[in-house]
């Protein structure tokens, strides 16, 4: 199922600043009951009202202006993250091969087949025979090591391992049953070694080859035959199976292969080989119907979802990115996506678009499908509807190249969203700075107003002692009098 995550951040709403008046108004009252006070003027408030009153227009400004910014950026990030996640969703669905022909055997316990990338099955009928299955050359040793002597050198001298003609010295180490399976595992031959334990505790090696006649080995030592393998003289060395390649009828043509997974035989097709067969085995191609149909549903579905994220952010009145010219350029490659040619060539007949195929535009720009077309189309198409469908490396006009196309464009750093967000970010620093600036300035208006209403109280209240005192002094004149 094509799925991917939308989300939308509304606009954030401006805190209320006081203005400049109201804030006036208030340093002035705050002097004026200062002056009235005997405690003198309450130099904290006023300075505070003041400064606020100097920069509180610039402040709201520059706040305004950056949650505006940040409401920006948080949009592009979301349309970035809705169309990569609906360009992903997509191509891991057509990768999975679900939405390809797959072959059907009639008997898979004899043979199965998987469709290899790409390729078109449609008619697909061969009728395949297996009469013996790829072997690898297995051998192992007759008398157990005890375990006690698994350390022990069982003597060989130098091994030699022969494979088609070449030959590859092995590093026995101490020579001991390990040792040499050790040494035959690191020469990197597609020959392995392992030492197998029975119940009573003996220690056997056992050596195997690779699939196919041509990978028939001799190992042999300089000593002997205390590990000769192949050689006609052996005996102390059993052979288990021999190396041979399969054998099977294909459409009536007796052919080997060395393994028993075969690509090279059905175009499009790698067979897996099981068992034996006493009668042929059909190998014939289903079309995906019902998840091509479900793909198409789940395409629309994830559309409009994603235009309804892309609609809201550049809404002419609301949207965070009405402006904002990448986003707009988004919507309009996204509306064009249904009429767009999926495959190539212009036959007659042959659908090319999804809107040839049953995928409709309602009146508000989302998307509908058309059962009854789709269907019809699936029947009488069924090659051309998968491929609309087929990965990128296979169809490059398809839908998922085709959104991957979208989405790289889309989120590009010099002319899509990724341009977007630089521009913003950059936007965001200078409005910052500017914020910085403010702040300075407002403790410099903040020291040097804290100064001068300082000193002004100290006059004020000298002021207020000498009125005192002459106040005093004449009260005890009139009393003298």
């Amino acid at each position: 199922m094509v799925t991917s995550t939308t989300s939308t951040t509304a606009t954030p709403t401006p805190t209320p600043t006081p203005t400049a008046q109201s804030a006036v108004n208030d340093a002035t009252q705050a002097l004026l009951k200062g002056l009235s006070a005997g405690s003198g003027v309450d130099t904290g408030t006023l300075v505070t009202s003041l400064v606020s009153a100097q920069f509180a227009a610039r402040t709201a400004a520059l706040k305004t202006k950056s949650d505006t910014i940040t409401a920006q950026i948080s949009g592009v990030g979301t349309l970035k993250s809705t169309m990569t996640g609906f360009s992903t969703a997509l191509a891991n669905l057509v990768k999975g091969g679900s939405l390809q022909t797959q072959p059907t055997s009639s008997n898979a316990a004899i043979l199965s087949a998987t469709a290899q990338s790409g390729a078109k099955l449609s008619g697909l009928s061969s009728s395949i025979t297996v009469t013996r299955l790829a072997t690898g050359q297995v051998a192992r040793t007759t008398t157990p090591v005890a375990a006690a002597d698994r350390t022990t050198s069982l003597n060989t001298g130098a091994l030699t391992l022969t494979i088609g003609g070449k030959d590859t010295a092995i590093d026995v180490g101490d020579g001991s049953i390990d040792a040499i399976a050790a040494g035959i595992n690191a020469s990197k031959t597609g020959v392995t070694a392992s030492v197998v334990t029975d119940a009573n505790g003996g220690a056997y090696l056992s050596v195997k080859g690779a699939t196919g006649s041509a990978n028939a080995f001799t190992l042999k030592g300089e000593k002997g035959d205390a590990l000769d393998i192949g050689g006609s003289t052996a005996t102390k060395t059993s052979l288990v199976s021999t190396a041979q390649n399969a054998q099977l009828t294909v459409d009536g043509i007796a052919v080997e292969r060395p393994s028993n997974t075969v690509s090279d035989l059905v175009t499009g097709v790698t067979l897996q080989l099981n068992g034996i067969s006493t009668a042929p085995v059909s190998l014939t191609s289903t079309p995906p119907t019902d998840a091509l149909t479900q793909a198409v549903n789940d395409v629309v579905t994830t559309y409009n979802e994603v235009l309804k994220t892309i609609t809201e952010q550049t809404d002419p009145i609301t949207g965070n990115l009405r402006a904002d010219p990448a986003a707009k350029s988004l919507l309009r490659s996204l509306q064009a996506l249904v009429s767009k040619p999926l495959v190539g060539g212009a036959i007659a007949g042959l659908p090319r678009s999804l809107s040839e195929i049953g995928v409709a535009t309602n009146t508000d720009g989302t998307l509908r499908v058309d059962s009854a077309l789709l269907a019809k189309q699936l029947a009488a198409n069924p090659d051309t509807v998968e491929a609309m469908f087929a990965p990128s490396g296979t169809n490059a006009l398809g839908l998922s190249a085709t959104l991957t196309a979208l989405t790289t464009s889309a989120t590009s750093t010099l002319t899509g969203l990724g341009a977007s967000t630089v521009r913003y970010t950059a936007a965001e620093a200078d409005v910052a700075k500017q914020q910085d600036k403010v702040t300075d300035q407002s403790a410099q208006l903040t020291t040097r107003l804290t100064q001068q209403y300082a000193s002004m109280n100290s006059r004020v209240s000298a002021y207020k002692s000498t009125q005192t005192f002459l106040t005093n002094q004449i009260a005890a004149w009139n009393k003298d009098s």
